[in-house]
């Protein structure tokens, strides 16, 4: 089971503080991306409709993932040792006071900046108790952190070590010394089309286009064969493409790219996904002798009567969503939810994905009379989420008798350092949360939120939601930076009772 580089950070953070190191280093977090068309590993995920400017013109991304500062800067800037994975679900230690809790954050609730529609919930993860719930119980817009339920069901109804397939089949009916091949696609959420690829985006180990062209070729070869057509399929998906209640602006801004069963390199062909992916399986084959006739790939259907050539399972389920949830991958998060519609014996469509999502969290526990899903991602405005929902889904990833859902918790980004919250709790206002507040980001214009963990100053292990979803324009950016603050003043908090 692959963990994170957090693991290994988090070790070696703890021996440079016994070994006393009292260094001090200047860390300047690196420049943000430039441009969305740029490699997709830096491509923030969270709809990046941010701006101060009253009428933004083209979204600019809120949720940048920088690249990766050295280990050993990042090391000696740690407030305290990063905490590789917190102990979840065990009743012991500090217990949180609520008086306490409620002290440190009301200053920071009554900030004008967010007094239009915040709430904030606080859980005691290791006792499964709820702290403090300040906000009503109106529902609110989740943006991203709507990928929490998304991840959680896929995981409970694939299981973590479950793996995506994608596979090229050789169709019926042809004449056998001129076959046709049928790159088939699984839904694999990280295929790449080459190992250098994957790496460019900082993919777990998994499948690519070129490893299935070396199988595919090695079997065409033992069969005798050497000229080949080549088709694609990507029929495991159905309906829309593309959300109805996504602004029309996502697909040409980049923000997200249609959903497709045979998706590569992170949607980065745009429309025309498969083709290109079958264009690039076409160019593989090539390099590897075997001769392509019959012009451009086309689609087909691989019928039953289809021998399977090669297979090229992706990355185990739990890495994937760590992925996910690291760089709030849109397109990745649509995919799962696909899967588990198709797993609950549902379409793999919107609609099919959000019913089956519904099941499966409904059978956890989770409140859904609150909860709006149209999509996996949370790009959609008309998206809800109550509190309770969302306080629900942490205690989840911090369950023992859920294992397979710990990743909610322990694979989201850690604030300062990774992901979507590399470039974030770098001030001096929120310097007390980095490293020790782990949690999934949620950006839309005018909307923030973020959910996750965060370990106090005396030791208590808290789960906690922030969202606001009505702050004014002008007010943006400042709404964000309190949200944050408001995260790090639980780290900050001598809150034991």
């Amino acid at each position: 089971m692959r963990r994170s580089r957090l693991l290994a950070l988090g070790i070696i953070a703890a021996v440079l503080v016994a070994v006393g190191a009292g260094a001090v280093a200047v860390w300047s977090p690196p420049e943000e991306p430039a441009a969305r068309g740029g490699p997709a590993s830096a491509r923030s995920s969270d709809d990046p409709s941010v701006s101060a400017d009253p009428e933004p013109a083209d979204p600019e991304p809120a949720d940048p993932e920088p690249a990766d500062p050295e280990p050993a800067d990042l090391l000696l800037a740690l407030p305290r040792p990063l905490d590789p994975a917190p102990a979840l679900g065990a009743a012991s230690g500090p217990v949180a006071d609520r008086l306490a809790v409620r002290a440190v954050l009301r200053p920071l609730l009554k900030d004008p900046d967010l007094r239009r529609h915040t709430g904030v919930v606080i859980r005691d993860l290791r006792r499964d108790r709820e702290v403090l719930r300040a906000g009503g119980d109106d529902p609110f817009v989740p943006a991203s952190t709507l990928k929490l339920l998304t991840a959680a069901a896929a995981l409970s109804e694939l299981g973590p070590d479950h793996r995506f397939v994608t596979s090229v089949a050789r169709a019926s009916g042809r004449p056998a010394a001129r076959p046709t091949v049928v790159l088939v696609g699984g839904g694999d959420p990280l295929l790449a089309s080459t190992a250098a690829a994957a790496e460019l985006r900082n993919y777990p180990a998994g499948a690519t286009l070129s490893g299935l062209a070396t199988r595919t070729a090695r079997a065409l070869r033992a069969g005798g064969v050497r000229k080949v057509r080549v088709g694609y399929d990507e029929s495991l998906f159905t309906g829309r493409s593309v959300a109805r209640t996504w602004e029309p602006n996502y697909v040409p801004d980049g923000v997200v790219y249609p959903i497709s069963a045979l998706l590569v390199d992170g949607g980065r062909f745009g429309a025309g996904q498969a083709r290109a992916a079958a264009d690039t399986f076409v160019q593989e084959l090539r390099a590897r002798g075997v001769q392509v006739s019959g012009g451009a790939p086309r689609r087909v259907r691989a019928d039953n009567g289809a021998v399977t050539l090669a297979r090229e399972p992706g990355a185990a389920l739990e890495d994937v969503v760590e992925h996910v949830l690291q760089v709030s991958d849109n397109e990745g998060a649509e995919m799962l939810l696909r899967h588990v519609g198709l797993s609950t014996g549902r379409a793999g469509s919107f609609v099919g994905g959000v019913a089956g999502a519904r099941q499966v969290l409904s059978e956890l526990g989770v409140p859904f009379e609150d909860i709006t899903m149209h999509d996996g991602s949370g790009l959609s405005r008309s998206d809800q989420i109550s509190l309770a929902g969302l306080s629900r889904v942490l205690q989840l990833g911090a369950d023992p008798d859920h294992p397979e859902l710990r990743v909610i918790t322990t694979g989201v980004p850690v604030a300062g350092f990774t992901g979507s919250l590399s470039s974030r709790f770098l001030g001096s206002s929120t310097t007390t949360g980095r490293g020790v507040v782990r949690a999934k980001t949620g950006t839309l214009l005018q909307v923030h939120a973020l959910a996750g963990t965060v370990v106090t100053r005396d030791g208590t292990l808290l789960g906690f939601a922030a969202l606001t979803d009505r702050v004014r324009l002008r007010d943006n950016i400042d709404a964000r930076q309190q949200i944050d603050e408001i995260a790090a003043a639980l780290a900050g908090c001598g809150c034991a009772g």
